[in-house]
């Protein structure tokens, strides 16, 4: 595990991480990313043949994929962009204006 530097008035600009870059794998998952979004997919399970093309698409992986099915959103991520709608050949993803 790496040691976390400690940002105080005494510590010299070039002893810091450059900011925008990322130093660990992984590490989005710890964040909530979705707050900002300002359109929702709805996932319509009716209309959805598993043919995961959506899933490759979203940028933000939130897509779950288990036992070769995907399932509902993953809010906490997604941005709402609307790829996912795009890609979906049968209409399972209507996106809705989020009101959070």
């Amino acid at each position: 595990m790496e040691k976390k530097t400690t940002i105080n008035e005494t510590i010299k600009w070039q002893d810091i991480t450059p900011g925008g870059n990322i130093c660990a794998s992984g590490n989005s998952i710890e964040f909530i990313t979705g707050d900002w979004r300002t359109d929702k997919p709805i996932f319509i399970e009716d209309k959805c043949k598993q043919c995961l093309l959506c899933v490759p698409v979203c940028p933000d992986s939130s897509i779950p994929v288990k036992d070769s099915k995907r399932l509902d959103f993953d809010y906490d991520h997604c941005k709402g962009c609307g790829i996912c709608a795009k890609a979906c050949p049968f209409g399972a993803i209507e996106m809705i204006k989020d009101d959070k």
